[in-house]
């Protein structure tokens, strides 16, 4: 079986490499208070402050292991390969909702350090499956559950 690849920002790369030293330091040890505490109370049994623990340090195992292999299989989008005149993953992309004549800038990021909160929106979403490829000036479209919104691409950068 051939393993993934997963193409990433720098960026990305290193927001993981932040999130997994935090989890196997300061996340584990809070985890591991959490457990001590809640065995000193006695009867495990019937314990749902270990039960949450024990889940909450199963959850934080899980998700190391996911962003260890991430972090092994990572290939960093080169800055040379990120283009300036189609959409690519690490595109810096300003595109107008037509119909309600509204801007919106967002950079075409992997699955894996898609985050909506600064504006970085995965290449397998909606919008960005259907900007990724197009130039400046096309009109995408993106079918969404209350019927399709058109996209006019205005700028393509790095950034």
């Amino acid at each position: 079986m051939a393993k993934e690849l997963y193409e990433m920002t720098s960026e990305g790369i290193r927001e993981l490499q932040e999130e997994l030293e935090t989890r196997k330091t300061t996340v584990s040890l809070e985890i591991a208070e959490r457990l001590k505490e809640a065995r000193a109370q006695g009867d495990l049994s019937e314990n749902s402050e270990y039960d949450d623990a024990k889940e909450a340090q199963s959850a934080n195992e899980s998700r190391i292991a996911e962003i260890e292999n991430i972090l092994k299989n990572a290939k960093v989008i080169e800055e040379k390969n990120i283009l300036k005149t189609r959409v690519s993953l690490g595109s810096v992309v300003e595109i107008l909702d037509i119909e309600m004549d509204e801007k919106q800038e967002y950079m075409l990021v992997s699955p894996h350090e898609e985050d909506i909160s600064k504006c970085k929106i995965s290449s397998e979403s909606p919008v960005g499956l259907a900007i990724l490829g197009a130039k400046k000036n096309d009109i995408v479209k993106v079918k969404t559950p209350i019927g399709v919104i058109e996209y006019k691409v205005l700028r393509i950068g790095k950034n």
